[in-house]
């Protein structure tokens, strides 16, 4: 059911699956020792360690993974991401859609050994599998009493869930039992209660925090004190983006969709209003992931052009009658819009004479609304789940994919997705994503804003092997304290 960075940052440290991703985001072993792989590239064979397990003591066993997939697959549990992360795996789709009981692809070979059976050979299958939805949990912990084992998990990761209360704190402690070795940490806690971090920070109440815009001139000044602990993080894998319905008029013809994205002048935007910690996003994949090619050509600022293209459009002998069109926004109404969105708009007419109208909805019902399609513009951001340029590709552009919120729909694109998933050399794999991506961006379906530049956070010294990593990974089980 997870399907945000923050939550699944906590279900990093309390669960853990078959494989996990190290801070340097290679995939490698976590309750499995190890793995083959069978020639053709489709049966996976997993060996369980003999010292993993649960929290309270119990050994994970084959039947337990097995449990896990096949519940996550069960149509009541009514995971909205199983589809996405699980469907490779054979009679996956089935059970999902109710036809089947099992899943065919899942064998428990003996007590410590599963075998796995994929559709086609997929070089990121493996990956996929250090997403949560593949994580183990037990049986008799989640049938006990309806939700309360929510409360009182019994994972299989290096921290335990030892107190949550809504609000106020969540508390996680070490696992002895963790069979990676166990924490140097004996708990960690986040405060939830609010207030300002920084100001916690300063009278040595929080450990770490991020640094906001407002003191991010004053911590980057040698002469400040605090600028002795501060610590740049690198660029996020993700991009943000505002999604276009491509079956809503008038962005369901791509000259106007096109138009939208060459009239923002993104470079500006990044200096004057997000003081440089925002990238203008030219791609879809983000610098440095895997795949990412400079080949590849997004939009630049060019409002003569953009308004020339508007005018070869189906809408561009009737401008002053353009269907109405609104942007959909998270946030409480009445809350500010955020200032570079303003910009956008305020671009939009100036440039182009198109007016857009903005909604806010709160989180909830802004995500049912995505699901639904009930939007002609909405924002949005994508982080990356694991190292793989299908991850962003195929997951947000094929036309069945239900992450696929735009209704983009290329044919041409599909055929060539389903080509990647089971090309075995990279190079070749790679340049075919090259392709994918420039095809995308041609049909414009999404207006790119920007990739995450450096940010910062603020560390007390006395905090060692804490990482800030570009991705969403386990991590607190490397930290430790040293007395200064």
């Amino acid at each position: 059911m997870t399907t945000d960075n923050i939550s699944g940052g906590l279900v990093n440290e309390i669960f853990g699956g078959l494989v996990t991703l190290s801070l340097d985001l290679k995939v490698v072993p976590d309750l499995a020792e190890r793995w083959d792989v069978s020639d053709d590239g489709r049966v996976y064979t997993f060996y369980l360690r003999k010292d993993a397990k649960f929290h309270d003591g119990k050994p994970v066993t084959a039947e337990d993974v097995r449990w896990s997939l096949e519940r996550v697959a069960d149509p009541k549990t009514l995971s909205p991401v199983a589809e996405q992360y699980l469907s490779d795996i054979v009679g996956v789709s089935a059970k999902l859609d109710g036809r089947v009981s099992s899943i065919s692809g899942l064998q428990v070979v003996d007590q410590h050994t599963i075998r796995i059976t994929i559709d086609e050979p997929k070089s990121y299958f493996l990956a996929k599998l250090t997403y949560p939805t593949a994580f183990v949990l037990d049986r008799e912990n989640v049938e006990g009493d309806g939700d309360a084992w929510l409360r009182q998990p019994n994972g299989t990761g290096p921290f335990r869930l030892a107190e949550y209360q809504v609000g106020e704190i969540l508390r996680l402690t070490r696992n002895d039992y963790y069979h990676l070795g166990p924490p140097n940490l004996d708990e960690v806690e986040f405060i939830l209660a609010g207030g300002s971090a920084m100001l916690m920070y300063e009278n040595d109440e929080i450990h770490l925090t991020g640094v906001g815009l407002a003191d991010l001139e004053r911590v980057l000044d040698p002469n400040e004190p605090l600028n002795a602990e501060l610590k740049a993080a690198p660029a996020s894998f993700g991009v943000s983006y505002i999604g276009l319905n491509v079956d809503k008029p008038p962005l369901d013809d791509p000259l106007f969709r096109q138009a939208l994205s060459l009239a923002i002048d993104r470079e500006t935007i990044a200096v004057a209003v997000l003081d440089g910690l925002r990238i203008p996003a030219t791609t879809i994949i983000p610098p440095g992931f895997p795949s990412y090619s400079t080949d590849v050509q997004g939009y630049g600022y060019d409002p003569e052009r953009a308004l020339e293209v508007l005018k070869q459009s189906k809408y561009g002998n009737d401008l002053d009658n353009l269907p109405r069109i609104t942007l959909s926004i998270s946030g409480s109404f009445g809350a500010d819009v955020p200032l570079d969105l303003e910009v956008i708009l305020s671009s939009w007419e100036e440039v182009l004479g198109v007016e857009v109208e903005i909604q806010q909805t709160e989180w909830a019902t802004f995500l049912q609304d995505l699901q639904d399609r009930r939007y002609h513009m909405f924002t949005l951001a994508w982080g990356a789940d694991y190292a793989d340029p299908e991850n962003f590709l195929d997951i947000l552009f094929h036309s069945q994919s239900e992450n696929n919120h735009t209704n983009y729909n290329n044919p041409e694109v599909d055929a060539l997705l389903v080509r990647a998933r089971v090309e075995q050399d990279q190079e070749t794999r790679f340049k075919l994503y090259n392709r994918i991506e420039q095809m995308i961006l041609d049909d414009a379906p999404w207006v790119l804003l920007w990739n995450t530049g450096e940010t910062y956070a603020l560390i007390k010294p006395e905090v060692k092997g804490y990482e800030l990593t570009p991705m969403t990974i386990p991590k607190y089980r490397y930290v430790y304290l040293e007395a200064q």
